[in-house]
């Protein structure tokens, strides 16, 4: 198979240089292996997603000379098909429903999981299906769950295939340890999906062959494997890349309102010198 690599951004802001290194990252690197280069916009969060936004990425993207296979996939139009894979994950008993609020799981916890959010004390895992059933009645909202413990019973040792510093690179297998993360959140409350069903399901849609993402996503890939596992989806192989910081070492985001490409663009700043400043 032809490698196939991927950038895939959210739809929630402006690209900022953070994103620019990324497609930079990923594009340079599909040419060097002669891979198809694919864009994916991850719009499942609705709320948050905006059209205009859309439009933007793709001028940014064409901006710095980044060109993709037509036609772009939007995971918002693939909202049945992450229905369908929660079935699957039901028929193995692997999933159960939380009614917890954000506050009662902060308040409740005792650790914190790879990205420092609270660690969830499964609090609702062993509710009786009375309780589910009354909760339901009573229209309380609820997510549904990844029984870790199942989860990891059924698949047994998992391998992760990483290629560094480079896709191009020898991979290199480590074993996946998805306890870490605890029972994570597989469908939320406003949307039949999570960033971690949804991600694992495209990639495999779209034969990625080479999962290129920041540091930052590294301990994801974890919980990724199983789910790959569990829906028996292709494991691709994975490279993670260095993360763009300001001058007070904190990851660019657009939660942190960084200088976005556009922004830079109309100060009279060239593509080629946002380029040029990138080493991959």
């Amino acid at each position: 198979m032809n490698p196939i690599l991927r950038f895939a951004p959210s739809p929630n802001g402006f690209l900022h240089l953070g994103h620019a290194y990324s497609a930079l990252f990923s594009c340079h690197w599909a040419r060097k292996m002669g891979a198809d280069f694919l864009l994916r916009i991850e719009d499942i969060d609705i709320l948050r997603s905006k059209p205009q936004y859309i439009e933007a990425i793709k001028q940014d993207l064409a901006w710095l000379g980044i060109k993709w296979l037509e036609p772009i996939m939007l995971q918002s139009t693939r909202f049945d098909i992450y229905k369908e894979a929660t079935k699957k994950l039901n028929a193995l008993s692997v999933l159960y429903p939380c009614f917890c609020t954000r506050s009662e799981i902060a308040n409740n916890a005792e650790q914190k999981d790879p990205d420092g959010a609270p660690l969830y004390n499964k609090t609702c895992k062993n509710l009786n299906k009375d309780k589910i059933t009354k909760k339901m009645a009573q229209n309380i909202p609820y997510i549904l769950r990844l029984d870790m413990d199942k989860a990891i019973a059924i698949t047994n040792e998992l391998k992760i295939n990483i290629a560094m510093p480079n896709p191009s690179s020898k991979p290199k297998t480590i074993i996946a340890k998805p306890r870490k993360w605890g029972d994570v959140v597989i469908v939320r409350k406003d949307i039949p999906t999570s960033y971690h069903l949804s991600v694992i399901i495209d990639d495999d849609a779209q034969n990625i062959t080479h999962v290129t993402r920041g540091k930052d996503l590294e301990e994801a890939t974890h919980v990724h494997r199983v789910l790959q596992s569990l829906l028996g989806l292709d494991n691709p192989i994975y490279t993670y890349h260095t993360l763009i910081k300001d001058d007070t070492n904190m990851k660019l985001a657009k939660s942190n309102s960084s200088t976005s490409l556009r922004d830079l663009r109309e100060s009279g700043i060239s593509a080629q010198e946002i380029i040029s400043q990138f080493k991959f």
